[in-house]
């Protein structure tokens, strides 16, 4: 790599830590404006806040805007270059613009790889701390919570399918528990009309229930009792939580909490499906706009910088739009959750080769 190129690495990288610096102060101050009546009047303290609520909530920041940071960072220093006169002078001496791309292209296939780890592993095991403490401090945050057709793991064989989830009353009706016997066999079924958490005791009582056993070459074995008490790794927390419960989750746990699913023949599934390739197809969005960028920056315009980023910006605004747009048709079945995830992305990626066809080389 040559000496420019290095240089080109070390001020890109150096422009998306400053854009992204600037992105989670924005965020923060626009958040703790929003929501610092509801911290302090639900008892929460400022230093608990500011030492345990943003620290976890940064890496979330982070998730959602590398991509804004790193394609600001290619539009500032590529325009930079280009009103400097470097990009004409490196192409009147037989530079093309796809060779000058190579450190751009490099750094953004780190960007994307790392933040596919980052995004993968790290951002879900902090997004724990930020929605506790979201449902315990802004009740706002608990509109999203959903109430029907909740399905959760009791274990790594085990899966609770509730129809309808009473958050206030603690209470759950046409409750079904499925026990898997290996990989596809369902062994064990307990169904019952309603289920409801005993906190004193701290146990599920389950109302109307009848129990099925099922044995290779056998006819099941049904058991029917007007109640019991039982105790679950699933609490009322749990069933509470928000639809998003892929999205908060890490790549292997949610590849074993859908293939759960699966096995116990849970339908409905387009949402967390469409969270789960999100998680491979969002980080492609870090090179695909740097690939954008680059071409859009470095030809010369009337208006300089300005009109640079204005023009980035949209491009940044409709793709990121377009991302959000197509989630609905994901879950609503209009499109393949795969479909949905990766659309966006193969579209704006046809754009940049599009983009760079047309760029002067």
């Amino acid at each position: 790599m040559t000496t420019f190129e290095w240089h080109i690495v070390k001020r890109l990288a150096k422009g998306f830590v400053l854009f992204v610096g600037a992105l989670i102060v924005f965020f923060i101050v626009l958040h703790w404006v929003e929501y610092s009546d509801d911290f302090l009047d639900r008892g929460a303290t400022i230093q608990e806040v500011f030492t345990v609520f943003y620290p976890n909530y940064i890496p979330e920041i982070v998730r959602l805007t590398s991509p804004l940071a790193l394609f600001l960072s290619c539009i500032y220093l590529t325009g930079t270059l280009a009103q400097e006169l470097q990009l004409i002078a490196l192409q009147t001496s037989g530079v093309s613009l796809y060779q000058l791309m190579r450190p751009y292209v490099g750094v953004g296939l780190f960007v994307t790889v790392f933040m596919f780890g980052f995004n993968g592993w790290v951002v879900p095991k902090t997004n724990e701390v930020v929605v506790r403490y979201e449902n315990e401090y802004l009740p706002g945050s608990q509109t999203s919570t959903q109430t029907s057709e909740l399905h959760r793991r009791n274990g790594p064989n085990s899966i609770l399918s509730v129809g309808y989830y009473d958050s206030d009353r603690k209470r759950a009706h046409t409750v079904s528990l499925q026990q898997l016997a290996g990989d596809t066999r369902l062994a064990r079924r307990v169904d019952a009309h309603r289920m409801e958490w005993v906190d004193s005791l701290g146990v599920w009582h389950l109302d109307d229930v009848t129990r099925r056993t099922f044995v290779e070459g056998e006819a099941q074995r049904k058991q029917t009792v007007a109640s019991l008490d039982t105790t679950l790794q699933i609490y009322p927390r749990d069933l509470a939580r928000s639809k998003n419960d892929v999205a908060a989750m890490t790549i292997p746990a949610a590849s074993e909490y859908l293939a759960a699913l699966r096995r116990s023949g849970v339908g409905g599934l387009t949402r967390p499906l469409v969270a789960y390739y999100n998680k491979f197809a969002y980080p492609f969005a870090n090179l695909i706009l740097l690939l954008i960028g680059v071409p859009i920056a470095s030809t010369r315009r009337r208006g300089g910088q300005a009109v640079r980023f204005a023009v980035g910006l949209s491009v940044a605004f409709v793709y990121l739009s377009v991302q959000k747009l197509a989630e609905p048709l994901g879950y609503a079945g209009t499109l393949s959750p795969a479909l949905t995830a990766w659309l966006p992305h193969v579209t704006f990626a046809l754009v940049a080769l599009v983009v760079l066809w047309w760029a002067r080389k």
